[in-house]
């Protein structure tokens, strides 16, 4: 290996380090408390270093959201997976979305609540954030019904339960009606 490999796999690995840190501080504490100066401390780098990697705690949150909407299109795919059929499979998919935003609150905030200075729903739209709406309209798309776009039938689907992650994290919806919220859901707007 040359030294040149060698440095960009150490580069690579101080800022899976950066981000996982940056996670999970902010799981621990809320992204209020991710700081570069912590952040720093966390890892025993100095900031330099940091800044080095990300210009600031936007680009941190970006990176967050990234690997965090790999690992949800992750989730949700393999719940769908599992299931047999295609009103399964959508339940299933709702029941995993709904599951990965209520476990990993600061990710999801990440990717839906705080500016990581991403681009959605344009050309510029990174891969990863793609991956995650293709993992959604893989299983929503069979289930739009006639004269229904699938993309814009995913994004309806999607903001549903997208209302049911956060009314329910802030406390707005009771939890124990949680799977009665997805059966309604996928008894009304999906067409089986």
């Amino acid at each position: 290996m040359s030294v040149q490999e060698r440095k960009q796999r150490e580069r690579a690995e101080r800022e899976r380090l950066i981000v996982a840190t940056a996670r999970e501080l902010a799981e621990q504490q809320g992204w209020d408390a991710v700081t570069t100066r912590r952040l720093a401390e966390r890892i025993e780098y100095s900031q330099p270093v940091l800044y080095s990697h990300f210009r600031g705690k936007r680009e941190i949150i970006g990176a967050v959201a990234l690997d965090g909407a790999a690992e949800m299109a992750a989730v949700v795919r393999a719940a769908a997976t599992a299931a047999d059929g295609p009103r399964e499979r959508v339940a299933a998919l709702a029941r995993a979305y709904l599951d990965f935003a209520a476990r990993n609150p600061a990710v999801y905030d990440a990717l839906f609540q705080l500016d990581g200075g991403l681009a959605f729903a344009q050309e510029d739209t990174p891969e990863p954030l793609k991956d995650a709406f293709a993992a959604l309209l893989e299983s929503l798309g069979e289930v739009a019904g006639d004269r229904v776009h699938p993309g814009l039938f995913t994004e309806v689907f999607w903001a549903s339960l997208h209302g049911l992650a956060t009314l329910t994290r802030a406390g707005r919806l009771l939890p124990e009606d949680a799977a009665q919220r997805v059966e309604l859901l996928v008894d009304r707007l999906a067409v089986v």
